[in-house]
């Protein structure tokens, strides 16, 4: 994979392909703004290298969006060496913006059969120091996705993944995709980082309970809005308000009512009201409580202001 400081510099480096949302065509246009929160929150979790949509829209002009309707930063999440670089390269300039860096459990295979994973990891270990990044992430365990075979890179991979947070002292944000019960015993044997994250949390009341118990985190995303996806409301039911994120998963899982169209940090206060209303609290209050939780998982987003480095691929120069 290509060097992203060293690349033709673009907004993305990936683009969504994807048409359709359960055989049915998607409308591919950006939604418009929503009512603007009156008291700001974090997005958790976002990838805004990827292209999505019939005008794809650059990362700074996502994060002004963002910003005009009280989404005052965001975790910019990569998967794999690429992503992961231009993920920290743009958090080094970019205020709106802090980074997590990870090799993703479905792509921890692919490094493995290429035998590359060792020397991938080593870079995520380098890229973990970068004062912006914040988070090793995101990394875990999908058995939906990969096959037995490609289980044993999982492991591999994620025990990596959580020795370097543990090292660094900084975030674990998790990909868990029907692998629950392996997530929470490879938690507790490897030991997990003091601050943990379920990103885009996918389990029922019971992954929930052992989430609360142990003092993890469950970042919710626009999935909880789904109308067949009464489990997640449940969960949300049972989790201190102390544990509780909120994310996009954006170009993916936009919430309803517009699922299917491109998502962006800047409708997360649709999923943050559809989660107040299931709460049964107001609106500003769980703002309140999910930006203080936030800030103590990753540190303040002006902690660590970005210093431009010269031969790096600057915002101006991917705009």
């Amino acid at each position: 994979m290509s060097d992203a400081s060293n690349a033709e510099p673009s907004n993305y480096v990936r683009q969504r392909n994807t048409t359709e949302i359960n055989g049915t065509s998607r409308d591919l246009t950006y939604p418009p703004l929503p009512e603007a929160l009156t008291v700001p929150v974090y997005d958790n979790h976002t990838h805004l290298e990827i292209a999505d949509g019939i005008e794809p829209i650059g990362y700074l002009e996502h994060l002004d969006r963002a910003s005009s309707v009280g989404v005052r930063g965001v975790i910019q999440v990569g998967g794999d060496l690429e992503t992961s670089r231009w993920s920290a390269e743009v958090a080094a300039n970019e205020p709106r913006m802090l980074a997590a860096v990870a090799i993703h459990p479905n792509e921890a295979p692919r490094y493995a059969e290429a035998g590359q994973l060792q020397s991938a990891i080593a870079e995520i270990a380098e890229l973990a120091k970068r004062p912006r990044v914040r988070a090793v992430g995101e990394t875990g365990l999908d058995f939906f996705r990969t096959g037995e075979e490609g289980r044993a890179a999982q492991y591999e991979s994620f025990e990596a993944h959580i020795e370097i947070a543990k090292r660094e002292g900084i975030a674990l944000q998790i990909h868990d995709r029907d692998a629950h019960d392996e997530v929470v015993r490879t938690l507790k044997r490897v030991g997990a980082p003091e601050k943990t994250v379920f990103h885009c949390f996918s389990g029922d009341v019971v992954l929930a309970r052992q989430c609360a118990e142990n003092g993890w985190y469950t970042s919710f995303s626009g999935n909880v809005t789904f109308k067949n996806a009464e489990d997640l409301r449940e969960a949300l039911d049972v989790m201190p308000r102390a544990l509780l994120l909120v994310e996009t998963d954006a170009p993916f899982l936009t919430p309803t009512p517009l699922r299917g169209r491109p998502n962006a940090p800047y409708l997360l206060p649709h999923t943050l009201r559809a989660m107040a209303a299931r709460l049964g609290t107001d609106v500003s209050m769980l703002a309140a409580q999910i930006s203080s939780n936030t800030e103590l998982v990753y540190g303040l987003w002006t902690d660590d202001p970005p210093v431009p480095d010269e031969d790096a691929v600057t915002p101006a120069a991917l705009a």
